[in-house]
């Protein structure tokens, strides 16, 4: 990617001074309205941990316990603020630290700017103390990454930095800056902010006659359905989507990441699609006549099969990222572009509709899975909590509008199947990355990201104990997030498949846990643990209500399981709902 920044006029400028990388790299941070940074110090960025000190007030710096929670934590911020996160982090070990969530946030384009230190430029490639090649390492799972041995060099990139992180498709940045870099005084002359890179188009150039194409699609379909992912968020279209469907009475069903672009009781909302969706949209994926994916990837977690996937279906693919289009699913009309941009012209283009027989299929698909799968998850007859039934005494507290943050496995796919959003950047979880351990950091950074709304991190038993450390975190920075741990004893995802594929050959799924509630109180944290119905509601009511962070452990059913579920290697109207 060629890095000439073609604006040449600064839009924030001072007169010439001299001042270090380090205090160069802050002042970026600041004029990109910058206001929270995560990360942990170490040697090779220390000096610019000692030009923040002079910062404190311009920035806040939480200090996290690992750096994974650091990189994780920015990824919430990002989230539920819909700003860059920002995350420093040292040389080696704490570079590497931050790998995963940056595989994390590249698969689920969420903007960062990561800031790493490194061993001074003539030891590079000699083995140093703690040297890494952060840039080789990271190349896989950045959007871009560079590295700094030239002070001078660090407003340029810093704005270059921003701005490819957070247009087009955005997705993660690392600069890597070495320490004779951070030390290195420099002739500044302020802080040019980018805006065009030559040879980088963040968004494509929107095609007119494919968005008619598209129009006279919709026009002519008598069973369409949309699915949405994150690009509705991403591209900021609530609005512009939402007309979108109610223009044409278009059936609507998301992704996990699309979750709360749409309110969840909207009519055209007709629920989950995936391996544990909703039944309805899953099985009518295979009888629409028209499908219309806007802002998502056709993952095969979505998907299934891809040789039994909507074949009866024309497909038309709204993304901002082409090539997403066809990479999986042939789109029988591509709409490349900003779908702020593209859904309003598609909306103008279709005519007034109801489909009010197509839509009752879905209606009937959801009484069938009521009876099947939902009313016994909601409301059980047995002695034994539910996850469901947990989520659904959490939605009637707190009335759809707490941000819900969720870890990785059973209890992450029944909080998205049945929690309740009534406004957008609601749902924060990992979904392309799976990654166990997410929700805890991500928690701490999207209740900054957020800071007057509620955050209820679901976790399991088994994510919970990957970042544990990040309690320490919560307690240093009295950060008010409530932290709901469904425990069912097991690694219960991994256990549902061996009983259902494995012949319920239980193979080191058996987990012991600490006594959550003692190792919260460690940390000067309050917190509560239950096990019987007759509790859940009023222990629910004292999480939410306590001002300040609290811990409430939930045990739930040992080998209850997620259904529907499209079993691996089956196609998506081969739904199971028992």
């Amino acid at each position: 990617m060629e890095t000439k920044i073609l604006n040449k006029k600064p839009n924030i400028t001072e007169q010439a001074i001299e001042i270090s990388g380090s205090e160069a790299v802050l002042k970026s941070l600041v004029a990109e309205g910058v206001d929270t940074i995560f990360g942990y110090p170490g040697g090779a960025i220390m000096p610019i941990y000692d030009a923040l000190y002079d910062y404190r007030d311009q920035l806040e710096h939480i200090l996290v316990r690992h750096e994974q929670g650091g990189i994780h934590a920015g990824q919430g911020y990002a989230r539920t603020s819909g700003r860059t996160g920002v995350v420093f982090a040292t040389s080696g070990p704490g570079a590497t630290n931050l790998v995963t969530g940056l595989a994390d946030a590249m698969i689920d384009s969420t903007p960062l700017v990561c800031i790493t230190g490194q061993v001074f430029a003539h030891l590079l490639g000699t083995d140093a103390f703690q040297e890494t090649d952060v840039i080789n390492i990271t190349t896989p799972v950045t959007k871009w990454n560079y590295q700094i041995t030239d002070a001078n060099e660090i407003p340029e990139i810093m704005a270059k930095a921003f701005y490819i992180a957070k247009s087009g498709r955005p997705g993660p940045v690392l600069i890597d800056i070495s320490k004779n870099a951070q030390i290195q005084k420099f002739n500044y002359t302020g802080y040019t902010p980018c805006n065009h890179i030559r040879s980088y188009r963040p968004k494509p150039i929107v095609r007119k006659e494919y968005v008619a194409e598209a129009a006279a699609l919709i026009n002519q379909a008598e069973r369409p359905l949309v699915i949405f992912g994150q690009g509705v968020i991403l591209g900021k279209a609530e609005n512009e989507f939402k007309a979108f469907i109610e223009k044409a009475g278009l059936p609507a069903a998301w992704t996990i990441l699309g979750l709360s672009a749409l309110p969840t009781n909207h009519p055209l909302n007709v629920g989950m699609l995936g391996m544990h969706g909703n039944y309805g949209p899953n099985v009518l994926t295979n009888e629409c006549d028209v499908l219309i994916a806007i802002g998502m990837r056709f993952d095969d977690r979505v998907t299934g099969r891809l040789d039994k996937y909507a074949k009866q279906a024309k497909v038309i693919h709204l993304d901002i990222d082409p090539s997403e289009v066809d990479k999986n699913v042939k789109a029988d009309v591509p709409v490349w572009g900003d779908c702020k941009e593209t859904l309003p012209l598609l909306t103008s283009l279709i005519q007034p509709k109801k489909h009010e027989a197509w839509l009752k299929k879905f209606s009937d698909c959801t009484e069938k899975e009521h009876e099947a799968v939902i009313q016994d998850e909601l409301h059980p007859t047995s002695d034994i909590l539910t996850m469901g039934e947990v989520i659904d005494q959490l939605n009637q507290l707190t009335k759809g509008d707490a941000i819900i943050v969720t870890d990785v496995g059973q209890h992450q796919m029944v909080a998205c199947r049945y929690a309740q959003f009534n406004q957008s950047k609601s749902n924060v979880t990992s979904g392309g990355l799976g990654t166990m351990g997410f929700a805890l950091p991500a928690a701490i950074g999207a209740k900054y990201g957020a800071k007057d709304r509620t955050v209820v991190a679901i976790i399991g038993d088994g994510g919970i104990q990957m970042t544990i450390q990040e309690l320490g975190t919560i307690m240093q920075n009295n950060v008010n997030v409530k932290i709901l741990i469904l425990n069912n004893q097991f690694l219960g995802m991994v256990r549902q498949w061996q009983q259902l594929f494995h012949e319920k050959r239980y193979s080191f799924v058996d987990i012991e846990s600490p006594d959550y509630v003692a190792v919260a109180k460690g940390y000067r944290i309050e917190g509560s643990s239950i096990k019987e119905r007759k509790d859940l509601s009023s222990a629910l009511k004292k999480m939410l209500d306590h001002n300040g962070p609290y811990l409430l452990e939930v045990f739930v059913g040992k080998e209850n399981n997620v259904f529907p579920m499209v079993p691996q290697g089956c196609g998506v109207s081969e739904i199971r709902l028992k």
